[in-house]
């Protein structure tokens, strides 16, 4: 009995810390959005100002991503989670006191500099402090969160924005963020990747590629994709890119070996996920639109309309993780991306410029259970396919793979959205967002299809106990070289 309780306090308080820290960090992806009106009311700016108080957090979190969960390697995961914390926390409230535009965005700009320290090693923690066979159900609850958390922001920033003001969608995280510190520093156990070191040369590779390219794909609609600074951002970013494969197919220490990607399983479930949020990502961003600018949705009324999508990762993640545990996650994942595709599928064949709620209704319902099918054996799966000395590579690739995920599917579907219609009229705006849709759904079926590929649960432990595949784990399954940890002080 002594035994349990040991074991499932410091996993409970690990599910806790991190699932919060996770979902005020997925949440900022989004939570603007809704807000931008009564920003540009209050601060003024341009078009472009605007836009930048979005994008300056993309980039920031998704370019620095990798080398947040590097530190953590090297100097301790908690202790840079907790630094990431602070980091988030005091950009939140600068950004809820900025007195104009430009200062707005350089706090937005900070804020994904502490999200991107502080989101990969979430899952890192809390992989580490829960037995594995709970690890299904905790990963299940902590997807319900951060999924939440990615569909709602655009409720959340509606609701504030509407009620009280704008300012509070950052004044929201500082008094949570101010409880998390200290709880993290004395209730999450420290860790650190044996032999870590950090790889500056391809910090800087990845860096400066991603940067290129997610820079190039937030500002095609606005400078057109054969502009040179898209241009550039393109062809520079993709070779830094190159450069950091190579170096780290030829790199000992290299950041993220690329001998990680020999194995199925992690190569098939970062693919998935890159182009599950491809698709949801870009759909979303369109479909919030449309609730708002042809339903004629307030901006409270659309996310409350989005709840049977938001809130069913609250109910299904959960049961997701438990499922995973007992039949493996290929077959959970693989549905759930069915299911995504499905939804969004049903969007582009019953959108019109004056569709009803209730024939929107089932596709809502679709998404949601896909989406909360996906989240939670994801991240199991991921975890499974390497051992514990490269959890923390694989998690900040997963999460760099989301967020360009994301910046390429609003990138995508805008443009197709262009193309195709406008805001000129609702019906414009319909004829745009249909065949959009369609190319979302697209991409979330491919993910399926590469989901099928993903290893048997059998194959999945013995590549996860071989030392090529599964990067530091004997041949039984059992880790030859665990992280170090040490247990806090109660």
């Amino acid at each position: 009995m002594t035994t349990d309780t040991r074991l499932r306090g410091p996993a409970v308080w690990a599910l806790i810390l991190t699932g919060v820290a996770s979902f005020m960090a997925a949440l900022d992806n989004l939570v603007v959005t809704t807000a931008l009106p009564a920003i540009r009311t209050d601060l003024g700016g341009a078009l472009e100002d605007l836009e930048w108080t979005v994008n300056a957090y993309t980039l920031t979190f998704a370019v620095l991503l990798m080398f947040g969960s590097a530190l953590g390697d090297r100097f301790g995961r908690r202790k840079l989670f907790i630094a990431g914390l602070t980091v988030f926390t005091g950009a939140s409230a600068a950004a809820a006191l900025s007195p104009g535009i430009d200062a707005l965005i350089a706090a937005r700009a900070v804020q994904g500099v502490g999200a991107a320290i502080m989101m990969p090693l979430t899952l890192t923690l809390l992989t580490a402090a829960v037995p594995a066979a709970r690890r299904g159900m905790a990963l299940g609850i902590y997807g319900a969160v951060t999924g939440l958390a990615v569909a709602s922001g655009p409720l959340i920033g509606g609701s504030l924005t509407e009620h009280i003001s704008w300012q509070w969608i950052f004044w929201l995280n500082v008094p949570i963020g101010l409880a998390l510190i200290p709880l993290a520093r004395l209730r999450l156990a420290e860790s650190t990747a044996p032999g870590s070191r950090l790889d500056i040369p391809g910090t800087l590779l990845i860096s400066g590629g991603l940067f290129g390219i997610v820079y190039a794909l937030v500002n095609a609609n606005a400078d057109g994709w054969t502009s040179t600074p898209v241009l550039t951002g393109l062809i520079v970013g993709g070779a830094l890119v190159a450069a950091f494969v190579y170096h780290g197919s030829n790199n000992a220490n290299a950041m993220l070996p690329m001998r990680l990607f020999r194995n199925r399983g992690f190569l098939g479930i970062n693919l998935a996920s890159l182009l599950m949020f491809l698709g949801m990502f870009g759909s979303i961003f369109l479909l919030s639109q449309f609730l708002q600018g042809v339903a004629g949705y307030s901006p409270t009324e659309a996310g409350l309309r989005m709840l049977p999508w938001t809130g069913m990762p609250m109910i299904v993640a959960p049961i997701a993780g438990i499922l995973s545990d007992r039949i493996g996650g290929r077959p959970v994942v693989a549905t759930g991306l069915a299911f995504q595709a499905l939804g969004l599928g049903w969007f582009a064949l019953v959108l019109t410029s004056d569709v009803s709620y209730a024939a929107q209704l089932p596709a809502l319902i679709l998404s949601g259970i896909g989406m909360a099918l996906y989240f939670a054996p994801a991240a199991n799966v991921l975890m499974s396919t390497v051992g514990p000395a490269d959890q923390g590579k694989a998690s900040g690739a997963n999460n760099a793979l989301r967020e360009l995920g994301g910046a390429l599917g609003v990138a995508v579907l805008a443009s197709v959205f262009s193309a195709q219609g406008g805001y000129e009229t609702p019906q414009s705006f319909t004829d745009g967002t249909v065949p959009a849709l369609w190319i979302g759904a697209g991409a979330v079926a491919l993910a399926a299809v590469m989901a099928l590929l993903l290893p048997s649960r059998a194959k999945q432990r013995l590549q996860a106990g071989n030392p090529v595949a599964g990067q530091g784990a004997s041949p039984a399954g059992t880790p030859a070289s665990a992280p170090r940890v040490k247990v806090p002080a109660n």
